[in-house]
């Protein structure tokens, strides 16, 4: 199976703008193509997933990836799914993500001569003439068709500022700009960018004449994966720093029954034959396809010897006397901890709880154990007779732990 047909069968494809030449391109490894990241925090999370899975397989099949970092558009803001504005961030700090994001993508993606290139839209956007703008990019856009954009209408409802409404100028002049520049002939998004992308296309063939070529394509989930980056408790970023190996495999190892194939499919590197065959499986045997997406994608991240700690922890602390080693931990000073920290504050200080009522309704659930033993009682303080082996060991429902240890 050729890459654009194994693409279709992962479901990994939406919508494309002639499919022939597209086709073409993918199968037989002409395809420049870029895919863009705009630096709003300093780490990838899960929502930017299926974007590195895809460049990494193209790259494999032959194609160029072109990895667009949004240091100018970060200065205005992506309006899509937004319901407000986003914060504006400083130059100093857009910078210190886009590095981040660099030693984050080398995990998946070669870069090099004749490889993978990172460009940076700071590099031509903010050196561009507001009026050569307005004349030479701003005459393609059509005010009526932009306002039907998908992308604007979550935003008109509370009002769309004029700096957000010419995000999608800027993103059209990337592709017309590393079209021009690198010869990129494709570009990829999710499908919450397909009025974005099309714009792209559509000022290419404008200013270069219709015969230019430009191509889109949209991912199907990538809208869905941006969701997938947010958890009740926060986001699940790549950086080990802010999401443990463990905490990241716990993550995929919870998916719904529903969703673990299709991510499996979407987003592992096993081979579509061998993932046919677990679309049989049912019951019991979901929870073992839940472990293999876990570790195929703890592995993908973090390497393969994090994944194996990561999955042994996760069979031991359901096993009973596991080895908390991996296992999420918060520190505090002694000072912190004084003579004892009630169950309330450990819950909200350890992030099982983002505040004290939701701790109080976790313990009226009885959602709450303490080494191995529920805890319900609002005022239970926990003490250093608690810690076995230096450590309070918490769990959060059935299948989230974490430890508690004083520096």
């Amino acid at each position: 199976m050729k890459i654009y047909e194994e693409l279709v069968a992962r479901g990994l494809i939406a919508q494309v703008t002639d499919e022939s030449e597209i086709r073409e391109l993918v199968n037989n490894g002409k395809a420049t193509f870029y895919i863009g990241f705009d630096p709003t925090a300093d780490s990838l999370h899960v929502g930017h997933f299926m974007a590195l899975c895809l460049m990494k397989r193209l790259q494999m099949a032959g194609n160029k990836p072109v990895v667009l970092i949004g240091g100018g558009t970060a200065h205005i803001g992506d309006p899509s799914g937004r319901t407000d504005m986003r914060s504006m961030m400083t130059a100093e700090t857009i910078q210190h993500n886009c590095d981040c994001f660099k030693k984050q993508m080398e995990r998946f993606i070669e870069f090099g001569e004749n490889k993978a290139i990172m460009v940076n839209n700071a590099d031509w956007l903010l050196e561009l003439n507001y009026v050569d703008v307005l004349r030479e990019v701003g005459a393609c856009f059509s005010v009526n068709n932009m306002l039907r954009a998908e992308c604007y209408k979550q935003r008109m409802e509370k009002g769309l500022s004029f700096l957000e409404f010419n995000y999608m100028i800027m993103q059209s002049y990337d592709f017309y700009y590393l079209f021009q520049k690198y010869g990129c002939n494709m570009q990829f998004g999710g499908d919450d960018q397909w009025s974005n992308m099309l714009g792209g296309t559509d000022l290419i063939r404008r200013k270069l004449g219709k015969d230019a070529y430009a191509m889109t394509i949209t991912l199907l989930l990538n809208s869905e994966g941006k969701k997938m980056g947010k958890t009740a408790s926060g986001a699940v970023w790549l950086d080990p720093k802010k999401t443990t190996p463990y905490e990241f495999y716990q993550y995929w190892r919870n998916v719904g029954d529903g969703d673990v194939l299709k991510c499996i499919r979407m987003l592992t590197f096993l081979p579509l034959e061998q993932i046919d065959e677990m679309d049989k499986w049912e019951g019991a045997e979901l929870n073992k396809a839940k472990e293999i997406l876990a570790f195929e994608l703890t592995q993908l991240v973090h390497g393969t010897e994090e994944a194996v700690k990561a999955q042994e922890t996760a069979k031991a602390l359901f096993a009973g006397g596991a080895d908390l080693s991996s296992m999420p931990t918060t520190e505090v000073t002694e000072e912190e901890f004084g003579e004892g920290m009630d169950i309330l504050t450990v819950l909200t200080v350890t992030g099982l709880c983002a505040s004290r009522g939701e701790g109080r309704r976790l313990l009226q659930q009885n959602g709450v154990k303490m080494n191995d033993e529920k805890i319900s009682g609002f005022d239970y303080v926990v003490t250093k007779d608690d810690f076995k082996d230096g450590a309070v060991k918490l769990q959060k429902g059935k299948k989230i732990f974490h430890q508690l240890k004083i520096k």
